[in-house]
Order: structure tokens, then C-alpha cells, then sequence
């Protein structure tokens, strides 16, 4: 009998990051040849995704161990779970029933941004699982940040190091204040902005290459101890004029994959009268740990 891992390929994209990977069923168990191939495809390629893939909502969950500690997901607006009976998995979608939402984030531009950044401890991975998708719109970039910051200008790259930046916990990816805060007065002093407080350069705990952390340019981010945002916007039209991402475009039965300590990611919007249904499962995190520590 053939073993997932003798059908198992690997297909890079052609692009700074991305890998399709081929020839496997993720709702069977797989054994560990195959994941160590997967997770050292994931290292690899910082984005990985399966096409063609029918998942419960169990083997979603099953899947994503093997990332590690699936994390319980942020309440919906009611402070209950997304998705009953599984609480490490949120539901993404615009869709109503009975005139409420049945996920978050809508249809609306989500922009570049780095998954729960304002928390102290992000989550290592992202995956997404595709059930319904918009006929136009709606693709997802990525961009990967060791090569956005291995092409910083060095005199930028000498100016960053050991510095801290604010990230601000008030606005979603979505541009929504988040239900426990209040919508942030740009006079406020930066440093008195809800959120985490994480290195710029952060080094990935399994790669050990640096990578630019920078979460989302909303609200009240920016670096501590600068008297304005000239440098933090040095940064983000370092990433604007980059050619460092990928765009996925989505089928129905995709299960993609992310490495959210060294990719940002943005969302296109698309015509609210179009349905979009994913599943999300996000892998418990760790503090992000200084490139010069």
C-alpha cells in the first residue's frame, strides 16, 4: 500500500514564498514522515496549502496539531465561540442568518497586517480552510518579511536595532474597533496605546533567520522613544515598494497554511452579495524573541 509520503510533492510557486502541496488527503491520519515533510515545507516556504481537500471540522482541528497547541478562539461579539463545539476554530465569513453575523471580518479590505500581534504572545501559525468563496475578489497576499528586512538599507537596519515597537490592540485587520476598547485619539501619547510591546527584528525560534516584525500601520502604532512616525513609515514603504509577496487565489477545498512569525498577510474585499465561509485554526504562540537577544 503506497504511503502518503510516496505521493506526497511539493511545488514551490513562483513568487518569494509559497509552496502547493500535492498528492495527499489531510482527513486521514498521517503518519510522521509525512508531517516532518510538511513542517520542514512550512519552514521552507513560509505558506503552504493542500487544494481539493474535505475536512470535518474534527480533522481540521486534528490537522493543525501537528503545528502544535491549537489556541481557543477570540469570542464573536455575543463573547461565545464561533463555532459550537469547537473552540479552536472561528468562522470567517460575511454571511448573515437571521440578520447576524455568523463570522467575522466581513467582506471588507483587511489590511497588511501580522495575526494578533497586539497580544504578548501571537500566534506561531495561521491556517485557513475554504467552504465557500466569492466569484471575484477575496484572494489573499502574503509577504515575507525575512526578505523585507534582509533589503532594508543598512543605515534604516542600524536605526531599528534594539528598538521596540507599539501594537496597537484598539483596530481589528478589518479597521473595526475591537468591542473592549474605545476608537484611539491619535494625540494620545503612542506609549499609552493598548497593545503588546514586541522587538522590531524579531529571530524565528525554529529557522533562526531575522525577520521585520511590524503587525498593522493603524491606530496607534509605532516605534517607542521616536518623537514621530518617520521611521515606522520608513518601514512600511519599504514593504509597499517590495516585490516580496504572493497572491493565493482561493477554490473551494483549500487548506492554507501561514507562518505568522515571518509573513504578513492582507485580504482583497469583494461584493457583499457573494458568500465567503472559512474555518481558521490558529497554533498557541510564545512571546517573539529580539534578533539581538
Amino acid at each position: 500500500m503506497e504511503n502518503a509520503v510516496d505521493t506526497l510533492k511539493i511545488i514551490p510557486m513562483d513568487a518569494p514564498l509559497g509552496a502547493e502541496i500535492s498528492g495527499i488527503n489531510l482527513s486521514q491520519d498521517l503518519d510522521k514522515v509525512t508531517v516532518d515533510r510538511i513542517l520542514q515545507a512550512f519552514y521552507d516556504h513560509k505558506v503552504i496549502f493542500f487544494r481539493g481537500q474535505k475536512l470535518t471540522d474534527p480533522q481540521l482541528v486534528g490537522f493543525a496539531k501537528h503545528f502544535g497547541d491549537p489556541e481557543h478562539s477570540p469570542p464573536n461579539k455575543s463573547g461565545d465561540t464561533w463555532l459550537k463545539g469547537f473552540p479552536e476554530l472561528t468562522c470567517i465569513s460575511n454571511i448573515k442568518k437571521d440578520g447576524k453575523p455568523i463570522g467575522s471580518l466581513g467582506n471588507g479590505e483587511a489590511i497588511w497586517h501580522t495575526d494578533m500581534s497586539y497580544t504578548n504572545m501571537p500566534p506561531t501559525t495561521s491556517m485557513l480552510y475554504s467552504l465557500e468563496i466569492p466569484e471575484v475578489g477575496g484572494g489573499t497576499h502574503f509577504m515575507d518579511m525575512y526578505k523585507v528586512y534582509e533589503t532594508l538599507p543598512n543605515e534604516i537596519k542600524e536605526r531599528i536595532w534594539g528598538k521596540v515597537a507599539v501594537h496597537d490592540a484598539t483596530y481589528t485587520s478589518a479597521g473595526e474597533v475591537r468591542k473592549i476598547y474605545e476608537e484611539f485619539d491619535g494625540n494620545t501619547d503612542t506609549d499609552k496605546a493598548p497593545g503588546a510591546r514586541h522587538p522590531l527584528v524579531i529571530r524565528h525560534p525554529e529557522t533562526k533567520k531575522e525577520a521585520l516584525f511590524l503587525g498593522r500601520k493603524s491606530g496607534a502604532s509605532n516605534i517607542i522613544g521616536e518623537p514621530d512616525t518617520e521611521l515606522f513609515d520608513a518601514l512600511w514603504d519599504h514593504c509597499n515598494k517590495s516585490n516580496l509577496s504572493w497572491r493565493h487565489e482561493w477554490e473551494v477545498g483549500d487548506l492554507l497554511v501561514w507562518d505568522n512569525r515571518c509573513c504578513m498577510h492582507y485580504r482583497e474585499s469583494f461584493d457583499d452579495n457573494d458568500r465567503r465561509l472559512m474555518h481558521r485554526a490558529q497554533i498557541k504562540g510564545s512571546t517573539p524573541t529580539a534578533a539581538w537577544a
